[in-house]
């Protein structure tokens, strides 16, 4: 368990925070592209590391993130006018354009230079593979945006999926790199005389234990949770926490699957999950659940108004009594909406004071103390946090693999875990189910 002071610098992301701070030093997800369709179109409340923001479509395309309140005297930009290459307060007209100068001041006299003394804070941002990244930092340039392989698919060849959750980014964030979970929550209702034999599935429902193994590298934590397969092998699930705040998780075939998804914080006690992941990744689960498409409530606009599922908390994820006591384990539909409910009940912000951890879970220990380390290595010594210089460090996969016992996973596995490679002999035929 963390102490009270670490819960907290672990958890808190505002402005100032040790990890706040960290985690301006890399590009944001913040946004999709289609959430901004149009030029001079209307703008989208953003809010990012607990910063209210105003995001726009420029004339000319490029996407501007400002300051939410008008540097003159407190009026929503949200409510700007959307125009010629810049976004102007409706309260006095003040304009300003993407690099946060102010570009018109009609309520000036004319030779007044008042304008030039004038800057909002504003982010660059850039555009790839259907997302708005942001870059909250103060270096100039910025470091490259991370080689994350699902975010740099060609067009056709990728999939977004995002969501809100209501409690802060590490609890969402953990249940990614708990894979023991799944042979409960998600499949603890598995009529096991109906999984294939020596699949993927029949190994993890025959056992709902496995052994774990942690590995640091470069830019995060890698772990191997083991299961017999056959006399001579193990089942491995392997997947990682990549700084500062993505998973790939262990689902599917190592070396086909490619996906990752984003753990923004929002602010403290809310996070949006971002998924992005290859068209062709496998979608099912061992009891169907992963292929349940959970409906979603019409957007709007408030601070906390996008991507919001319409099972939630106020009416209980929609939990099915009946179901949970014959065809499904919790009685929630979806494995989404599943790890929505136990972390979203878990409160706002879990004190973890409170755990009692076992060796299941090690690799969340793991992951909390690399972030711990580099967000009080940079408040304390000015380290710079992992990754910024190596981009290409993020270009890893996750996946399920069989191997000999002997076989050390970190050094046989390396191949497959290699991003933007081909793997023409491998088959999700193996999967039997499990996803």
């Amino acid at each position: 368990m963390l102490t009270r002071d670490e819960n907290e610098l672990l958890c808190r992301v505002g402005p100032g925070t040790p990890m706040g701070e960290l985690m301006r030093h890399y590009w944001i997800p913040g946004a999709l592209c289609e959430e901004l369709p149009e030029p001079d179109g209307a703008p989208l409340r953003l809010r990012l590391l607990g910063e209210d923001l105003t995001a726009w479509r420029n004339t000319d395309g490029s996407v501007g993130v400002m300051q939410n309140a008008c540097p003159h005297r407190g009026a929503s930009m949200f409510f700007g006018r959307n125009e010629e290459n810049g976004l102007r307060c409706v309260y006095h007209g003040w304009k300003f354009d993407t690099t946060g100068a102010c570009i018109d001041m009609p309520n000036e006299p004319a030779e007044s230079n008042f304008k030039h003394k004038i800057r909002a804070t504003a982010y660059p941002t850039q555009e790839r593979g259907g997302l708005v990244w942001v870059y909250l930092g103060c270096e100039a340039p910025p470091p490259a945006l991370p080689s994350i392989e699902a975010n740099m698919l060609p067009d056709g060849e990728w999939y977004v999926d995002v969501f809100m959750r209501d409690c802060n980014y590490m609890q969402a964030l953990e249940g990614d790199i708990d894979t023991c979970h799944v042979g409960f929550l998600h499949s603890g209702y598995v009529d096991t005389s109906k999984i294939p034999p020596h699949t993927f599935a029949a190994y993890t429902v025959v056992d709902k234990a496995p052994r774990y193994e942690v590995a640091d590298f470069a830019v995060g934590v890698m772990y191997g949770a083991y299961r017999p397969a056959e006399t001579d092998s193990y089942y491995w699930r392997i997947a990682q926490f990549l700084f500062p705040f993505y998973t790939l998780t262990p689902t599917g075939v190592l070396g086909l699957e490619i996906s990752t998804r984003a753990w923004v914080p929002i602010d403290d006690t809310h996070t949006l999950a971002i998924g992005m992941r290859r068209t062709t990744r496998s979608r099912q689960s061992l009891t169907g659940e992963a292929a349940t498409v959970l409906e979603k409530k019409p957007q709007t606009t408030d601070w906390y108004g996008r991507h919001r599922y319409v099972a939630c908390a106020d009416n209980d994820y929609q939990v099915d009594r009946e179901r949970q006591k014959t065809v499904g384990y919790s009685g929630i539909r979806g494995i989404t909406m599943q790890d929505q409910a136990v972390t979203e009940s878990m409160g706002a912000i879990y004190q973890r004071t409170n755990e009692r951890l076992g060796t299941s879970d090690v690799m969340i220990i793991r992951a909390r103390r690399r972030l711990l380390e580099a967000a009080r290595a940079l408040r304390d010594r000015g380290v710079p946090p992992p990754g910024l210089d190596t981009p290409e460090a993020f270009a890893t996969r996750s996946g399920g693999v069989v191997l000999k016992r002997a076989a050390n996973w970190v050094e046989e596995t390396e191949p497959l875990r290699r991003a933007f490679v081909q793997h023409p002999e491998l088959s999700r035929a193996i999967l039997g189910g499990q996803a």
